[in-house]
């Protein structure tokens, strides 16, 4: 079958439109990795009987021997290379975009639904889902479940994964199901059904119980993971029960296509204040994040001396941004900091610790005592007992690197280190060896490192001119020494980014070779035919890598 077929076929049982336009394919070719795929048609599905007629189709021409899959797409913010493929994209954000209620604890919405207006929706009855990206402003709801998002909240609130209660999913044969917590009694009647659904739920719980001791051991030790699948999330010994959406949160689209959610959500608190501590001697920061979590901060994020001098360098560019009244004021709270660059005094690592209580008081009784509990430590700290004067410390950590990308011309965004987690505790150790590895490199890119520092996860991206065939190749040969030494740590390659085109290839090496087989024969139980998303989680190479990586900022 040809792609002029297919789209003929596709077009003949979709209500939504099918395109082989070369501005939609071209928009569908890229997300913010380093990665580019042509697709051969774009779908926009208009429901859940249209998702279910696109599989039916693809899994028909798929049983005929032709090379054809699909791959779900919504924002297209995704760092890794998730929703690109050479095939078929299925884009969710054109009409599958409502979110059909808010509840007194929950939200149910569909993928394409764009988190900003999901947020919107939510804070009309005060509630939020706190495990949104650094992204918010433009991801949607489709990535931040297939991706088991995380962001700055998540240190208090956990990942995505822990709010997902139920999901419609659209499985590999085009039938439609919801998954959701069941009991042992709920759970064996779904195995007798004779379907791809009882299929899946006698296959899936089956190897989970032959395999759990195996399964619990290789159990990211860290606190935040989004690498491979989470096979250790679908049973729930306290509650005894089995829930399969846990696995399709963070499965990238591998596994089914979720149409709609149900999510849980929080009521978020009023007050904050903020504790800034200037960190000169790293050797003392495991220390620092001891004492400061025993006070339980909301949030506890870090960026570099390398942010910070950036930062400032490239400040009237950030303010030039905001209205004339707030640059004004915000340069002028900037001073002390343009200072310390112009002094060379710049500390090693800022860190924000933000304290969120139901009164002020409260928020600022923790950081004092965050405060006090520092007491004999070289540091200088401080606190920002409201969020206006905590908001330049804010910009810094969320928008640097864009600043920097918009600055720095001829060079390109190459995240491919950009989400590893660490425990805190390895950091004395950890960091001087990543600075190391680093620096072996630096006449090829320049960088920043931001990240949580609460729970060890990093983010470094950086900045490369991928025209030069050298540069790309240090790609392929510094990611494997920085994953080698993360693991050596007790880490995990990604905290909340997810596996994708780049860190596929990786899982062996964190995950080791049995728990790669249960990864492959679990998206064989539930993609026999491989038809969602092949290479990503499952299958995915170091050739992919090579092949697909942008060569030019065009």
């Amino acid at each position: 079958m040809n792609p002029y077929d297919l789209k003929k076929v596709l077009a003949g049982v979709m209500k939504g439109e099918v395109s082989d336009d070369a501005t939609d394919l071209k928009s569908a070719s890229r997300d913010t990795s380093l990665f580019t795929r042509m697709p051969e048609l774009v779908i926009f599905p208009k429901n859940t009987e249209d998702v279910q007629a696109a599989v039916k189709e693809i899994n028909r021409a798929r049983e005929a021997g032709a090379e054809v899959s699909l791959t779900a797409r919504s924002a297209g913010t995704d760092m890794t290379g998730g929703p690109l493929t050479t095939s078929v994209v299925i884009s969710f954000t054109k009409h599958m975009n409502q979110v059909a209620e808010v509840g007194g604890d929950y939200a149910v919405t569909e993928p394409g639904v764009y988190y900003r207006d999901f947020e919107k929706e939510t804070l009309k009855k005060n509630l939020i889902l706190p495990s949104y990206p650094a992204s918010r402003s433009i991801a949607a709801m489709g990535g931040i479940v297939a991706n088991n998002s995380g962001g700055e909240r998540t240190l208090e609130y956990g990942q995505t994964e822990r709010y997902i209660e139920e999901m419609d999913v659209v499985l590999s044969d085009g039938t439609q199901t919801t998954f959701k917590a069941l009991t042992p009694a709920e759970l064996e009647e779904k195995k007798k059904l004779q379907t791809l659904e009882g299929d899946i739920y006698r296959k899936m719980d089956e190897m989970l119980t032959k395999n759990a001791e195996l399964i619990e051991q290789h159990r990211p030790k860290v606190s935040k993971n989004s690498a491979g699948y989470g096979l250790w999330r679908v049973k729930d010994a306290t509650k005894n029960t089995f829930n399969l959406a846990k696995l399709v949160c963070g499965s990238q689209g591998t596994l089914a296509l979720w149409t709609k959610a149900k999510l849980g959500l929080v009521k978020p608190k009023e007050h904050r204040a903020m504790l800034v501590v200037f960190l000169y001697d790293l050797n003392i920061l495991p220390e620092i994040v001891k004492r400061v979590l025993t006070q339980h901060p909301e949030s506890f994020e870090s960026y570099d001396d390398h942010t910070f001098t950036l930062a400032v360098k490239f400040l009237p560019g950030m303010l030039s941004q905001m209205g004339f009244l707030k640059a004004a004021r915000l340069g002028v709270d900037f001073i002390p900091e343009a200072a310390m660059v112009a002094t060379g005094g710049v500390p090693k690592m800022i860190l924000m610790a933000e304290f969120a209580e139901d009164t002020i008081e409260e928020a600022d009784r923790k950081a004092a005592a965050a405060k006090a509990a520092l007491a004999g430590l070289h540091v200088q700290a401080k606190i920002e007992k409201n969020e206006k004067e905590s908001e330049k410390y804010w910009i810094v950590r969320r928008e640097s690197f864009a600043l920097l990308r918009k600055n720095v011309h001829g060079l390109y965004a190459a995240p491919f280190i950009d989400d590893f987690v660490v425990p805190p505790e390895s950091y004395p150790e950890f960091l001087p060896k990543l600075n190391a590895l680093l620096d072996e490199y630096k006449s090829h890119f320049i960088y920043t490192i931001a990240g949580h520092i609460g729970n060890g996860n990093f983010h470094i991206i950086p900045l490369m001119d991928l025209s030069k065939e050298e540069n790309r190749q240090v790609i392929l040969e510094l990611a494997p020494k920085v994953y080698e030494l993360v693991i050596s740590e007790g880490g995990t390659t990604t905290g909340e980014h997810n596996d994708g085109i780049i860190r596929t290839p990786y899982l062996p090496m964190l995950f080791g070779a049995e728990m790669v087989a249960l990864f492959a024969e679990t998206k064989e139980i539930f993609d026999p035919q491989n038809i969602f998303n092949p290479g990503k989680k499952v299958g995915g190479t170091f050739a992919d890598i090579k092949k697909d990586m942008i060569k030019s900022q065009t």
